[in-house]
């Protein structure tokens, strides 16, 4: 069967991911091999496949891949996240369309839009990522509004709440007027705001004085329950006991003194707004203010305002000002700039807002999730991020559990008609509850609000086994823990530490082993890739134009863990090129006739040679993988198979044009080739399977497939056979750039004498001929008078060209100018080794490199400075 000049990923990606699939290649069950599991950190069910996912799920795939071919039981459950408050802003606005307000339905009519849309979009990322050759055991998806992952959340709810670790209490919280929900301080991103700063006269009761009082937020002012100065402030101390007039709509208010103040900042004068403002209210609690919230839940002025009602808090801020300026109460306003927080979800600004809501504590939940990083039972990948783990955990404040949604698992709290409440699995449990009390279940009905979906994902790893509801079972004490977890550093807090938290709680064990934390991917001008920028290229059409393996390859190359990826087009180019290297060398292979006849010597030589350096690679893959430096596995399996094995091996037991090769080599050449296709596999799915399915390499049964194929284990190599193979590659390398750099063409042959010093060259004569296209190859024992020399290891080789072909003076020029390089080395070497500091503190080895680096360096200012007297 002849193969397509040019490879096409496109129809070898929907073949073999097809086969894969009908023969349940990515299919797990217990049984009696080591288990390998991956949890997916679930995509929102809103989302489509966006670069970041790309890389996530790429180094996913790669570990799953590997530890599949290592004969684990490789586990990969994938699914989705219900994703409260972004999936329910998709469903008002599908709504919206249809003419129809959310405030018009009741919560099952609501939820029956909200699963049509779930059902229409939800699935489109998971399609996608089967693009991407993702590798998961898809017959194990779930989505966390599933019935039985839904019943755990609940569950777990209810445990925690008789644990004594949530409680319901009026605390200040940050309120999204957009999503009109609570949040957590984690789904709050700060960002810096070119702000104005209003300057405002508050005068004095019964007096024609005012103070000046700095804010950024004059549509608060309604709200003041007090005007706070700093006792030690003698601009002020005249104010002790009185009271002031809120501008606009004359409230009396008194002045306070506490040491909050920064007599630095602004004016040294502080407007207290105990509803708007944490730190305000701290301070109304500590001086017994009343609390006046003049904000609707979305964002609008209330009755308590006085003024502007109805108007949203922006334009109110407009208003105000203006209206301000016409009472003659502002005395300047300046340019500011301030960090402000907005919703991680629907980016509205947060308003801090007094408010009843569920709350978890978390000091004592926190303390074992933190022992875990700390004793090194969970690696944290790369380890820079233990820092701020360890930072968030020791200063962890109780986690507000409870969103004013509808989409998601309702609270199983039940209230009576005189608002008091019990918390219970079901209206039944709730009655018999409120008996137990002997309080009326009267007027009965379930909580409003719905859990945090951060609460809900917690518990995935368990959860997707079923481990929350029967422990016991089969599955869950199989697969858990985890192996690795791949996520993104954002989320740490919000997900990966209270998974711990609640994997530890049920079962007193972490619930993964290693958390490998990639980047950001950014685009080459280090901004980070958005919608809004424009800079985020579509991963599908990367994948359709570059092939999924070049992307794959793409993403990998440049994407050490933990730092961010400057991602740019080139590196898929590089990637599809690779992938195009790989299949010119197995159509040359395919394309070679073969005789009966054993290999020669020097094929033999090539054979061994490779085997070992091959088995040099797959140590240094292995360490690679083992440290999760997957950029740098992926780098070294390219070397091997770009450099060794394409550019030197296939070329050195390629037969001459149109004669056949020994058909022993060309059985060698067969097995190291799916020897190089194994270990590319993780990597590049697609093409290595495309290529394992060929002909060439004998019929193939159907479950012999290079997905299942055994990945190379690390050996014992030949060190000594590699560095004499070195000095080979060095011989045919500086041979052709000498007749690179005097413009001959490479089909002139050129005489070769080498004066071998540090090994026997006899074994690779052959080979050096061959690819040096040597003429006429000899062993001396002198120098060789009027040739161009250089060093291959301590070997001296000469290469005698015809005097036409030499310019003599360019040539000792060149040599002079090496020899000063190579004397400017020696110097900065000899001041290492001089340097008493690090003698002491560096490595044995790495001292004893940079001898050998200045024992180098002077045998070949010794060969040059010779060539140079030689030449004249």
């Amino acid at each position: 069967m002849s193969i397509a000049k040019t490879y096409n990923p496109k129809e070898a990606e929907d073949k073999w991911y097809s086969y894969w699939m009908e023969n349940g290649f990515f299919r797990s069950t217990p049984d009696e091999r080591e288990p390998y599991t991956i949890v997916m950190p679930p995509p929102n069910v809103t989302g489509v496949l966006h670069m970041g996912h790309m890389l996530n799920n790429t180094i996913q795939d790669v570990l799953i891949r590997r530890a599949r071919m290592q004969g684990k039981n490789a586990c990969w459950v994938p699914g989705t996240d219900h994703a409260s408050i972004a999936t329910e802003a998709k469903v008002v606005a599908m709504l919206k369309e249809k003419g129809i307000d959310k405030r018009s339905l009741n919560r099952e009519d609501f939820f029956a839009h909200a699963w049509e849309w779930k059902e229409k979009y939800g699935g489109i990322i998971l399609k996608q990522l089967e693009k991407l050759g993702a590798s998961c055991d898809w017959e194990r998806t779930k989505f966390t509004m599933d019935p039985e992952l839904s019943e755990s959340v609940i569950d777990t709810f209810i445990k925690f709440y008789k644990e004594g670790y949530i409680y319901r209490g009026v605390r200040m919280v940050n309120w999204d007027p957009q999503g009109k929900t609570a949040l957590s301080d984690e789904e709050v991103i700060r960002k810096e705001v070119n702000q104005k700063l209003y300057y405002i006269r508050y005068q004095i009761k019964d007096s024609n004085e005012y103070i000046i009082i700095a804010t950024t937020r004059p549509e608060t002012i309604m709200a003041d329950t007090a005007v706070c100065i700093n006792p030690n402030d003698e601009r002020y101390t005249h104010l002790k006991g009185k009271t002031v007039l809120v501008p606009l709509i004359n409230r009396e208010i008194p002045i306070i003194q506490d040491e909050y103040v920064e007599m630095e900042f602004g004016t040294g004068c502080l407007k207290v707004t105990p509803a708007h403002d944490l730190n305000d209210y701290e301070l109304g609690q500590k001086h017994n203010l009343p609390v006046i919230d003049i904000l609707n839940d979305d964002g609008t002025l209330n009755e308590k305002a006085e003024i502007l009602v109805g108007e949203d808090r922006f334009i109110a801020r407009k208003k105000i000002a203006k209206q301000l300026e016409e009472a003659g109460q502002i005395e300047k306003i300046e340019d500011y700039k301030s960090q402000v927080g907005f919703s991680e979800r629907t980016d509205a600004a947060i308003e801090p807002k007094l408010s009843m809501q569920w709350w978890c504590k978390m000091e004592e939940l926190s303390k074992p999730a933190l022992k875990y990083v700390e004793n090194g039972t969970i690696k944290l990948i790369p380890e820079k991020f233990f820092a701020s783990y360890k930072h968030w955990m020791e200063n962890v404040k109780d986690w507000c559990i409870s969103r004013q949604l509808w989409w998601g698992q309702r609270i199983p709290a039940w209230y009576n008609d005189k608002n008091e409440w019990v918390v219970a699995k079901t209206e039944a449990d709730a009655i018999q509850e409120f008996e137990k009390t002997g309080k009326s279940s009267a007027g009965i009905h379930q909580e409003e609000d719905v859990l945090d979906t951060w609460f809900s994902s917690a518990l995935w790893p368990m959860s997707v086994f079923d481990g929350v509801r029967n422990p016991d079972n089969k599955e869950f004490n199989y697969y858990y823990p985890t192996n690795d977890l791949v996520t993104a550093p954002e989320i740490l807090f919000f997900w990966v530490a209270r998974m711990i938290i609640m994997g530890h709680d049920y079962t007193q064990k972490p619930p993964f082993r290693n958390v490998y934390l990639t980047g950001i991917v950014r685009d080459k001008l280090g901004r980070k890739m958005s919608k809004s920028l424009g800079n985020s290229p579509d991963p599908i059409e990367l994948m359709s134009q570059y092939g999924t393996d070049g992307v794959r390859v793409g993403m990998l190359l440049s994407s050490p863990a933990g730092n961010d990826l400057m991602f740019d087009v080139s590196y898929c180019e590089q990637g599809r090129n690779f992938a195009n290297k790989i299949w010119n060398a197995f159509r040359l292979v395919k394309g070679w006739e073969s005789v009966d006849v054993p290999a020669t010597a020097a094929q033999q030589n090539a054979a061994n040679w490779f085997e070992n350096r091959f088995h040099q690679a797959v140590a240094e893959i292995e360490e690679h993988f083992n440290n999760y430096r997957l950029s740098d596995a992926l780098m070294a399996t390219y070397k091997l198979i770009w450099d060794d094995f394409c550019a030197w091996y296939l070329e050195l037991v390629k037969p001459a044009y149109q004669t056949p090769i020994e058909s022993e080599t060309l059985d060698t050449v067969k097995t190291l080739f799916q020897k190089v296709l194994t270990l590319a596999h993780p990597f590049m799915p697609f093409l290595t399977e495309e290529l394992w399915h060929d002909e060439l390499f004998g019929v193939r049964g159907v479950k012999d497939c290079v997905i299942v194929a055994e990945f190379p284990k690390v050996t014992t190599f030949n060190e000594q056979l590699i560095k004499e193979f070195a000095s080979v590659q060095q011989v045919i390398s500086e041979v052709r750039s000498i007749r690179n750099a005097k413009g001959m063409s490479p089909k002139t042959a050129l005489p070769l004498a080498i004066n071998a010093n540090d090994m026997d060259f006899s074994n690779y004569q052959e080979s050096i001929i061959k690819l040096a296209n040597i003429s006429e190859l000899s062993f001396v024992k002198e120098k060789v008078t009027g040739a161009l020399s250089f060093l291959a290891g301590k070997s001296e080789c000469y290469v005698k060209l015809a005097t036409d072909n030499m310019d003599m003076e360019a040539e000792k020029e060149r040599i002079r100018k090496e020899i000063d390089y190579l004397k400017g080395f020696l110097v900065s070497v000899d001041k290492k080794l001089s340097n008493e500091r690090f003698v002491q503190n560096a490595k044995p080895e790495v001292i004893q490199n940079e001898r050998n680096k200045k024992t180098d360096a002077l045998a070949k200012i010794e060969i040059l400075e010779e060539s140079l007297v030689s030449l004249g």
